[in-house]
């Protein structure tokens, strides 16, 4: 049994959802390439499980957009799209705005100080040139975000659109000047909102949104 496998089994989270978490990263590293099928046979075998937990992952990533079923070809890993992209950060452009103005009027002094953490993980990461680590971080700044609004209903939207954008995230932080670009608007947005400056931090939330559409719609342009 491959080394791999013997971590999996010996984990306390239910299979299926290791099954899901490996795949998961695996689509978003691009070990698993935008348009290749996905054969339960072949990856419960490389895996070391049955097909049910992989049937069931497949599902899920199915949910997340990440991958697609095709009539008589079966499950693909889904090609990103400009299309895609453009809907999904157009919605989240709109939210991210509201959030950040709630986050002004509400966020405490505890959650100020995790933002500062979260900024500072980003810049680890990027030392260590640990590129899910930065997405993690980078995840873990909005969230902190998205808490401080105190509003379950827009926290569960956007942390549902969160797991849809992730993989454009993770696509921004494989360019070269994009981990940087992150930590500044990080900070500005950080200073804005400790300022309370409701108008200033949702300027800056949208100018982040925006660098991230416009950075990878010119790579996809440039992939045709």
């Amino acid at each position: 049994m491959k080394p791999e496998q013997n971590m999996m089994l010996n984990t306390e989270l239910p299979l299926r959802e290791v099954v899901f978490n490996t795949l998961r990263k695996e689509i978003l590293r691009g070990d698993l390439k935008p348009g290749e099928r996905l054969m339960e046979i072949q990856l419960a075998n490389r895996l070391g499980v049955s097909r049910t937990p992989v049937r069931e992952a497949i599902r899920k990533l199915e949910l997340e957009g990440l991958v697609l079923m095709i009539p008589r070809r079966g499950a693909e890993v889904a090609k990103i799209t400009e299309k895609n992209l453009r809907d999904a950060l157009e919605v989240r452009r709109t939210l991210e705005k509201l959030a950040v103005t709630l986050a002004c009027q509400r966020i405490s002094d505890e959650e100020i100080e995790q933002l500062k953490t979260s900024v500072n993980h980003v810049a680890i990461f990027l030392n260590k040139n640990d590129l899910m680590g930065m997405a993690r971080a980078d995840e873990e700044f909005h969230d902190v975000i998205y808490n401080a609004t105190n509003n379950q209903k827009l926290i569960k939207i956007l942390n549902n659109l969160s797991e849809q954008v992730y993989r454009y995230r993770v696509e921004y932080l494989k360019q070269k000047n994009t981990p940087a670009q992150i930590i500044r608007e990080h900070k500005e947005m950080l200073n804005a909102i400790e300022a309370r400056n409701e108008e200033l931090a949702s300027e800056i939330a949208a100018i982040h949104i925006d660098n991230q559409a416009k950075s990878i719609a010119e790579k996809l342009r440039s992939e045709r």
